[in-house]
């Protein structure tokens, strides 16, 4: 059975965690952050679930945790930014905000990185640029290679392809609406995100029907089957597979393609500031008014209400910070044995700072 931890315990173990493996302050404090941030929300695929495989990651020298993101080149209205192989969560946050201050002064911005790590779930940068009153665009795609057309398994199948070539490549948007659920779209082009298979194993569930074939190009709900060669299918056939693909190009922006070997792929994030076209109070209230409006549609046989995107995770949110954050026995087990690797304690006696504490009240 799951356990139930309060969210400023996470934190604190996380940060913890990062800065013994050699992580600043301020950088272990953005990975904390943003992966709590994810499990409060309500999606664990991309929470404390994540800390394992990044510290892994560090041990094995694929990821320096001390690494600060770079601009290689910029206008009034674009920024290309290395990420220095550090952490995806710290570049991400820097290039975000970055982002809106130049969108703020131009308008928009618009951002493309390369060489940086998973960058976690992408709403959580939707979401900072929609309280900044922006509307944002995120997305980050990768594929492409393997022109051999050899068996290759744990990527996404092209529509119509027997090998997989692509990632999960997500897409997320934010938008303003004054209060505290902005209208935040967050979603992979595949039928279900990565990180939803990593839950799903921690948790020894299936997945769901139509996610998923084995190596045989079988149908399968067995997360054993995908990492045995299987691959993920695109949802919505050919036009999720066309967005999935249209990813790959915004993030080869960054000059981040293969000629010879036929890849390409990065981050990208676009921002643009609503008073570039009316008053943001004016538009903030046209927008919650529109979606209120959709709420109030009569529920489906079937259904309590009707939602629009980011209310399931402003729910979340005030659930979780009441009741706390489930773990289950899988992910502690993996994470304690990060913590013994390391030397910290993780137990009772954590250490919880007021900070801590504060960010989650």
């Amino acid at each position: 059975m799951a356990q139930r931890y309060q969210a400023s315990y996470l934190h604190a173990m996380a940060r913890q965690l990062f800065e013994a493996a050699g992580a600043p302050r301020h950088i272990a404090e953005v990975i904390a952050e943003t992966l709590v941030g994810a499990n409060v929300a309500g999606h664990d695929s991309h929470g404390v679930l994540r800390i394992p495989d990044y510290l892994a990651l560090i041990e094995k020298g694929g990821l320096d945790p001390a690494a600060e993101p770079i601009i290689e080149r910029e206008t009034d209205t674009t920024v290309i930014y290395n990420g220095n192989n550090g952490s995806g969560l710290y570049t991400a946050r820097t290039a975000v905000e970055y982002a809106i201050e130049k969108a703020k002064q131009n308008e928009l911005c618009r951002v493309s990185i390369k060489n940086n790590h998973h960058i976690g779930r992408l709403g959580t940068w939707a979401e900072i640029a929609a309280h900044a009153g922006c509307i944002a665009w995120i997305s980050t795609g990768g594929g492409g290679g393997n022109r051999g057309g050899g068996a290759r398994g744990g990527g996404t199948l092209p529509y119509g392809g027997a090998v997989g070539k692509l990632g999960t490549n997500p897409i997320a948007v934010g938008v303003p609406t004054g209060d505290d659920t902005p209208f935040v779209l967050d979603y992979a082009t595949t039928m279900i995100a990565g990180g939803k298979t990593a839950f799903a194993e921690s948790k020894d569930a299936d997945l769901p029907e139509g996610c998923i074939v084995d190596k045989d190009g079988n149908p399968s709900v067995k997360v054993s089957d995908l990492s045995d060669g299987g691959n993920m299918l695109g949802f919505g056939l050919h036009k999720g597979y066309a967005l999935s693909l249209f990813t790959c190009l915004l993030g080869g922006l960054s000059g981040n393609f293969d000629t010879e070997n036929g890849t390409m792929g990065g981050a990208f994030m676009q921002v643009i500031d609503v008073k570039a076209f009316l008053p943001i109070e004016d538009y903030q209230h046209g927008v919650r008014s529109f979606l209120d409006g959709i709420k109030a549609t009569p529920p489906a046989d079937g259904f309590e209400e009707v939602l629009v995107p980011g209310d399931y995770e402003q729910k979340s949110r005030l659930e979780r910070l009441e009741m706390g954050v489930e773990v289950w026995p899988k992910t502690t087990d993996r994470i304690q044995a990060s913590a013994d690797k390391l030397g910290v304690a993780i137990g009772e006696n954590l250490e919880i700072s007021p900070e801590d504490e504060a960010k989650y009240q």
